[in-house]
């Protein structure tokens, strides 16, 4: 019988995994010596591998430059967070610092500082996530997406997560809604065409794509994207209903960007006022949504 996947609500404590992120944090092993952590002990360097589930795929060679200069200089700092490999017990998994792994072996250093953990694959998996969202390079796609994963897998919620990641939850919030955008759109965030706030608003945006082009094009800011989109919005082609006479309340839009966020899709909740019906309505912009939608409905 096929294994589901584990879903441990907090498990051992996001606070737990937090602190052993935390202890491994890559920004303190450049300069921070008041932060400096005790390893366990010294391993020989190539006694570890990179875990090969680590969902950072991409290291800047610039970035890797400049911390094998430090760590030539002073050398790590915060040590490396690992586990005992599953494949071979000689070895050593990296859960946590692989960047500091990489610029260890330019710098050619033989043994670095470890901290080792007794971890599953999923807790292993989850700290590599949290390491990422702390990352400062993250570009917002890559946070939101970091932010999905953690509630998807591993089942933690928006509060939970903004307590303990030192967010607002509305941050949350308003990061995984920008997943609901084409991935076109995404793209443009993604390599910093197009800025956090001209994303937002083209949530809501009969057809995003075409105005972020339009955005791009002219180097328009944020206002005058969000006055364009509003624009767009009540222009006689547009397929949205002019909005109705008496606004919605502040619990259902709150209610509305909540599920936008879980689905990572358009939302909208319009209830009969003084009634027990109305209509949810949910908007996909790709069949992988809707693929997606229908999967998550059946399980």
């Amino acid at each position: 019988m096929e294994k589901k996947p584990e879903r441990r609500g907090l498990g051992r404590g996001l606070s737990a995994l937090m602190a052993d992120v935390n202890i491994g944090s890559e920004t303190a092993s450049v300069g921070n010596e008041a932060s400096q952590a005790n390893p366990d002990r010294l391993v020989p360097i190539e006694s570890v591998r990179p875990n090969p589930d680590q969902p950072r795929r991409m290291f800047q060679q610039e970035d890797l430059d400049s911390l094998s200069e430090s760590i030539r200089e002073k050398g790590i700092l915060q040590p490396l967070i690992v586990r005992p490999d599953p494949s071979d017990e000689d070895l050593y998994q990296i859960v946590a610092g692989e960047r500091r792994w990489r610029a260890a072996q330019m710098a050619q250093l033989h043994e670095i500082p470890v901290l080792v953990r007794e971890l599953s694959d999923t807790e292993s998996l989850e700290i590599a996530i949290i390491e990422n969202i702390q990352r400062a390079d993250l570009n917002p796609v890559e946070e939101a997406q970091g932010y999905r994963q953690l509630m998807d897998r591993f089942g933690h919620t928006q509060e939970r997560l903004a307590q303990a990641l030192g967010k607002s939850r509305s941050h949350i919030a308003n990061m995984l809604r920008l997943m609901s955008l084409p991935a076109e759109v995404l793209s443009y965030l993604q390599d910093g065409t197009l800025a956090v706030g001209h994303a937002r608003a083209l949530i809501t945006a009969d057809d995003p794509v075409a105005l972020a082009k339009k955005v791009i094009a002219k180097g328009l800011s944020v206002r005058e994207t969000e006055r364009l989109a509003k624009k767009a919005d009540t222009s006689p082609g547009s397929t949205k209903k002019p909005p109705k006479k008496s606004e919605k309340d502040a619990d259902t839009r709150a209610l509305e960007l909540d599920l936008a966020a879980t689905l990572g899709m358009q939302i909208s909740i319009d209830h009969t006022p003084g009634g027990e019906t109305g209509a949810l309505t949910i908007r996909y912009t790709s069949l992988d949504q809707l693929d997606d939608l229908c999967r998550r409905l059946s399980s």
